[in-house]
């Protein structure tokens, strides 16, 4: 082990490295480390030495991390966790709590969460910020680098996205698929079977994380795949293709419910076994080791009535 090299590089330092990699931003690094800019700039400069690579690389007005900040953020995240574990070994008390959940969803995800998020945030935690960010730009390696605190997502129950060991699946709503259509769609008024369902063209959501869904595979295994025309990256677009279109549009029946992009839709049940559906909360073992980020999950799971 190097102790003249790791004496050289402080906790500041990794401090800076570690939120600089969630802001790609000198300025929002500074003001969340209430910093000066000019100090936040210094101390990059110095890793840069220390470290004997760049870290951050200007493209526009964009600082884009290096292929080596990139791979020794997970490390980063795990140092920066214990030590805040071992600064911070007080009870959690919500109404003094002054620092920020970062969360990561689709659009649709949060029409179904919003209220319970802001319920808690308003009434428990009224000091605590919060981003939302899209699940598109902040995925799974988000989690593991530390940049999100928690992903909401539905999926298949019996294929999570992704087999890192490293994140936890919590499931927090249990749900059904449903196929949507506009109330002028020739299926509108007819009951729905397998083989009517696959007559017509589809939307599709992509996402390139998710595994490809139960009900796909049974449907080219025991019929044929659907014909999806268009694929967009969030409910409430293929709401607005379907009013627009006799496209079929799959989809959460706890979103259909909620969401006012899906009001004047009808919706019937899938005519075909899929397997189970449900919204999960994913997020990387170290927020354990957080007392506000337990407090902050378990109270989602207490509001939607999931026993811990």
């Amino acid at each position: 082990m190097d102790f003249i090299q790791l004496s050289r590089i402080s906790f500041k330092h990794l401090t800076v490295l570690h939120v600089m990699l969630s802001t790609h931003s000198v300025t929002r690094s500074a003001d969340i480390l209430c910093m000066s800019s000019s100090s936040v700039s210094k101390t990059l400069s110095q890793l840069r030495v220390l470290l004997n690579d760049e870290l951050f690389y200007r493209d526009g007005t964009q600082l884009i991390p290096t292929p080596y900040a990139l791979k020794v953020a997970p490390t980063l995240h795990l140092i920066i966790n214990n030590m805040n574990g071992l600064l911070n070994r007080a009870s959690f008390e919500p109404s003094q709590f002054a620092g920020q959940f970062s969360l990561s969803m689709r659009e649709s995800t949060f029409e179904i969460f919003a209220p319970t998020i802001t319920n808690i945030l308003t009434q428990q935690t009224p000091s605590a910020q919060v981003e939302i960010h899209s699940k598109e730009q902040l995925g799974f390696d988000a989690l593991l680098n530390g940049q999100v605190d928690v992903i909401i997502l539905p999926h298949d129950k019996s294929q999570p996205p992704s087999n890192e060991k490293q994140l936890v699946w919590e499931t927090v709503i249990e749900d059904e698929m449903i196929c949507v259509m506009r109330p002028e769609h020739p299926l509108a008024q007819q009951t729905l079977t397998t083989e009517k369902y696959l007559s017509y063209k589809h939307i599709g959501i992509f996402d390139k994380e998710l595994n490809q869904p139960y009900f796909e595979q049974f449907l080219k295994q025991q019929h044929h795949a659907r014909n999806t025309v268009i694929s967009v990256a969030d409910f409430g677009s293929a709401a607005t293709v379907c009013k627009q279109s006799d496209f079929l549009f799959t989809c959460s029946k706890k979103w259909f419910e909620v969401a006012s992009q899906a009001q004047g839709l009808v919706a019937k049940p899938l005519p075909f076994d899929y397997g189970q559906v449900v919204y999960s909360m994913v997020f990387n073992k170290l927020a354990l080791n957080e007392p506000a980020l337990c407090w902050l999950f378990n109270n989602i799971k207490q509001a939607l009535h999931i026993p811990r």
